[in-house]
């Protein structure tokens, strides 16, 4: 077939009849796409004359996972319907699915959906294609992949994070981390853009090698007095039936469990949780906790016996041998540390923003309330220097002496039962090398300089080659979810730095048009899976997840993709073990069965649709046995106990450098407040860019999933929120246009102006599709085009909310203003 020069648009525009016949004719598939009336679809809970109903869920990364019931008709899904087993009770409720699994149907038949392979022709990036046969797609593929193994290594083959098949128990590895590894491994990565900050730091503080979970919302919801929700927003992050959406609301009822809300932005959880709500600026929450620890030392209000006994390095009493005087947390707070500043409420008041006798009533409340849970969200670790903000919230929950017993906690995201059914196998990965998730960029740029000690290279000393190959599997971080979305752009479009790239997914993301082969994947509804709960605290589950409907066009499972790979590189035999998707499924649950036989086998799982089971050990109580024993059960730390101040991390600031370093890169044992780059107290005097962009989680999509979708766009419409008080000074009202700009990009988005949010502060909900203008400026609302790619300095992290920007209306631009500025070293 001779190429054919067709932009994106002009593709699906034209391919979409012709390819409507596969889907069971053109009516159905039409109605799907929302481009016409839907067909009749039977009342709600009837089953279609001459149908089925089939168990299946979706599976993005909103933290729960949904049990949805498709009802299909003549080889169509007519309607989707919520899960109806289980009941009202907290550990064995309905399992819910909120408004965007409820709208799959318009995910199944859409007119972005990649309806067959297709080949780059032209410029990587310029949106032109030729549509190829899997046989050809198949060949190019192993082709490119063999031919970077011979000639660069298995360590120039990398996979990308995605989170759009995320947790179902097949479809979330697709097949392909086995298949690298049974063909010599790859590049791995540590850690992930949800908690990359938190979920490194934890090791120096309590020794876990993840994120300390806490106690569980449903141990918060029977035993807690006072929960804290810091930078945690469960009501739009967690929602469903399934997830803590349900739980935190269950908490809610207790008239004797008062709940504050510390947030800039006054989320749907403030909204209606909280009973009081508190606004620091961005990026200052550790300036908060040390105001507010100050006033329990000076007041006597910390829990001295519980930090003698538990903790390390609170006092100087209580320091590691042979560290100098002066750098205990308790000098650091009464300003006889080296920066010799008493971090006085009024002190982190001038920082925070929040009103000096807030902080005294907030700190003396949390000393006295037993017992309280201080639960933190994923936000305040995601700026710069992240990591000392997720510690400093953890310490002030050893002040209290919280942790470990019921109704506290350790100052972690809420607690849950982790499922105990069978994933797939991926095997071992021969690679020894790992990144950070935060760092593909720098090593398709620069991947030979990349070392342990400047760039966070794990496994190794120092990589030996930049990426080459590479693979975006369900997952728009190319495009979206990266940092610095035009940066990010001339890196990949840059064809003689990584060499060959390979998108797999059901819809034709920005990031697709930046691959050289795109291969179409198919929906949940389209394939066999087993899908588990995630943070869904005590009550965990199982969803049976059948084919409801065949392929639709010409795509396929990434299951089946990876079987004809491996047949072509020569290990399908060991890759597919003589088994089909559906004879995996069967496999994994029968394993499943044999280590836990109340659990039901594959043919009654697949009639009852959900399985649940509960917590054997009771509620959530997060290190309960270190409590009640710390000599018996100590922590993974150097002293076997919770390190305020952290040994390891005061030997690492040794050794570690940082490449191109800005302020607030900086190693530190304690949890100290640091000023950083494009923090708040550089907006006070930038008057170029005096605002602090930050990106929330949004109803109407989970990241990039679902951002396509017309109904939920129309019902939640992308807006930036904006304070009255800032938009008043630029002449803007409520629903106008505005353009967010600084050197790095610039986006236009309508705005909704509301006291909503802290004054100096701009929320542009994260996760939008890009639709770039011809001058580059971003009209969807894409936050990542003014993000940064500068990394945290302990985990390397992605620091996406630490972001100085200025706003001004969108009708009113000044030829030039805020356009992208030539960067230095640029592959481009």
């Amino acid at each position: 077939m001779p190429p054919t020069a067709l932009t994106t648009t002009e593709f699906s525009r034209r391919s979409l009849l012709r390819w409507s016949a596969v889907a069971g004719g053109g009516a159905a598939l039409l109605g799907g796409c929302g481009t016409k009336e839907a067909p009749a679809t039977p009342a709600p809970g009837a089953i279609p004359p001459k149908g089925r109903t089939v168990w299946s869920a979706c599976v993005v990364n909103c933290g729960s996972r949904c049990p949805l019931r498709l009802q299909v008709q003549d080889g169509t899904v007519v309607r989707v319907l919520p899960d109806d087993t289980g009941d009202d009770s907290l550990l064995g409720r309905q399992i819910r699915a909120c408004v965007r699994g409820r709208n799959m149907r318009q995910r199944i038949y859409n007119p972005d959906r990649i309806k067959k392979p297709l080949k780059r022709v032209g410029k990587r990036g310029e949106g032109k294609w030729q549509e190829i046969s899997w046989e050809e797609a198949f060949d190019l593929f192993a082709k490119k992949l063999r031919y970077t193994i011979d000639t660069y290594g298995n360590e120039a083959i990398f996979k990308t994070y995605g989170s759009g098949v995320w947790n179902a128990h097949i479809a979330y590895s697709g097949g392909w981390k086995r298949l690298f590894n049974l063909l010599g491994g790859s590049l791995d990565y540590y850690g992930n853009y949800s908690y990359g900050q938190i979920g490194t730091c934890t090791k120096y503080h309590y020794g876990a090698d993840d994120e300390q979970m806490s106690n569980s919302f449903e141990d918060a919801a029977t035993n807690s007095r006072l929960l804290v929700l810091w930078g945690n927003n469960p009501q739009e992050t967690r929602m469903s039936g399934g997830g803590n959406t349900f739980t935190s609301l269950w908490a809610h009822k207790r008239s004797d469990l008062r709940i504050v809300v510390v947030d800039p932005r006054y989320s749907d959880s403030a909204s209606l949780l909280a009973d009081e709500w508190i606004a620091p600026r961005p990026g200052t929450d550790a300036a908060l906790v040390a105001g507010m620890a100050y006033v329990m030392v000076t007041e006597n209000l910390h829990d001295q016996k519980f930090l003698d006994e538990y903790c390390s390095g609170f006092d100087e009493e209580h320091m590691p041998a042979g560290v100098p005087k002066g750098n205990s947390y308790k000098s650091y707070l009464l300003g006889e540390g080296k920066d010799r500043t008493k971090k006085t409420p009024a002190w982190a008041s001038r920082i925070t923003g929040v009103p000096e006798a807030t902080i005294v009533k907030f700190a003396r409340e949390l000393a006295t309330t037993k017992p309280a849970n201080i639960t933190q969200g994923w936000g305040p670790q995601r700026h710069a220097n992240g990591e000392n903000i997720a510690r400093a919230i953890y310490t002030l929950a050893a002040m209290t002496g919280n942790v470990g017993i019921p109704g506290g906690g350790t100052g972690g995201r809420e607690g849950y039962y982790w499922p105990v059914t069978q994933w797939f196998p991926d095997g071992d990965n021969p690679v020894e090398a790992s990144i950070s998730f935060y760092g593909w960029t720098d090593a398709i740029v620069r991947g030979p300089e990349m070392t342990a000690t400047a760039d966070g290279v794990r496994g190794v000393d120092k990589l030996s080659t930049g990426i080459k190959f590479m693979l975006s599997y369900g997952g728009n971080v190319l495009a979206s979810q990266h940092g610095d979305v035009n940066r990010t752009k001339e890196i990949v479009s840059d064809e003689s730095l990584c060499e060959f790239i390979c998108v797999v997914d059901n819809q034709m993301t920005a990031s697709a048009q930046l691959a050289d082969l795109v291969l179409p994947d198919t929906t949940a509804a389209e394939r066999w899976d087993l899908i588990p709960s995630e943070y869904t605290g005590d009550m965990a589950y199982l969803i049976m997840g059948e084919k409801a409907v065949e392929p639709l066009f010409d795509s396929k499972p990434a299951y089946d993709m990876c079987t004809e790979i491996a047949k072509r590189m020569g290990v399908e035999k060991e890759f597919t073990e003589g088994r089909t998707l559906e004879g995996w499924a069967r496999h994994m649950q029968a394993e499943t069965v044999k280590e836990h036989p109340d659990f039901p086998d594959f043919e009654t799982l697949r009639k009852k649709g959900v399985h649940r089971y509960q917590n054997p050990d009771g509620l959530t109580v997060a290190l309960k046995e270190f409590r009640e024993d710390p000599k018996k059960n100590p922590l993974a730390t150097p002293s076997g106990k919770i390190e305020i101040f952290s040994s390891d991390l005061w030997e690492l600031a040794k050794t570690w450098t940082f490449r191109d370093p800005l302020p607030g890169d900086e190693i530190t044992a304690l949890p100290v407040h640091l000023d950083t780059w494009e923090g708040a107290v550089e907006a006070r005097s930038n008057e170029k860019y005096p605002l602090q962009v930050i990106g929330h989680h949004f109803k109407g999509r989970t990241h990039s999933t679902y951002g396509n979708l017309a109904y939920n766009r129309e019902a939640h419409p992308q807006k930036a929120w904006m304070n009255s008080l800032d938009a008043a000074d630029r002449g803007i009202k409520n629903g106008d246009r505005i353009l967010v700009f600084n050197d790095r990009g610039r986006l236009t988005v309508p705005v909704m102006v509301t006291p909503r949010i802290m004054p100096g502060v701009v929320s542009v909900p994260q996760g939008a599709w890009l639709e770039r203008g011809p001058d580059g400026t971003d009209h969807g609302g894409v936050v990542n085009i003014l993000t940064s790619q500068h990394p945290t300095p302990l985990s390397k992290g992605n620091a996406q909310h630490t972001v100085l920007a200025q706003v001004q209306l969108a009708t009113d631009v000044p030829d030039g203003v805020g356009r992208p500025t030539p960067r230095a070293g640029s592959p481009v």
